[in-house]
């Protein structure tokens, strides 16, 4: 497993019970390099949605517990965000919540000369998800998933 995912990883057991105590739930958490820069986000959620405050709030929280563990030797940047509209779906979790959303799905390859397909969330599984795509209903392994995340829709 690479060290940024062990990064992650750990951030997430530290983070989670800290931000249910506050009255927040952990979405997910991500250690990656944009640029020159390391980041590392935690992406947080409640219901009816999170606002900037909700955001301090987490972040004075997982301050300190940063400063004690340490975990982390290069310099990064540190970001308590919200996963926003369009979230982006990873883990079984997520799928779970969004079963019967519109989502959109993004391919690393093309299938019947297209890489987009946008439908309701029907099904997934460890290995595969299906949407419904207007009438008929189409399966994709999540190994070929670039990308899969919340339609939004204005």
């Amino acid at each position: 497993m690479a060290l940024k995912e062990n990064y992650a990883e750990r951030m997430e057991k530290l983070a989670e019970p800290v931000l249910e105590e506050i009255g927040l739930s952990l979405y997910d958490t991500e250690y990656v390099k944009e640029g020159s820069e390391w980041y590392l986000r935690v992406y947080i959620d409640k219901q009816g949605g999170v606002d900037i405050n909700d955001c301090v709030k987490a972040t004075d929280a997982l301050n300190p517990i940063l400063d004690k563990e340490n975990f982390i030797e290069d310099a990064y940047i540190f970001e308590v965000s919200s996963p926003g509209l369009g979230r982006t779906l990873t883990k079984d979790k997520h799928y779970e919540k969004s079963l019967g959303e519109k989502v959109v799905v993004k391919l690393y390859k093309a299938v019947d000369k297209q890489k987009e397909f946008e439908g309701i969330l029907k099904v997934f599984s460890e290995t595969a998800i299906v949407i419904a795509v207007d009438e008929k209903e189409m399966s994709f392994e999540r190994k070929d998933i670039a990308k899969c995340s919340l339609a939004v829709e204005f």
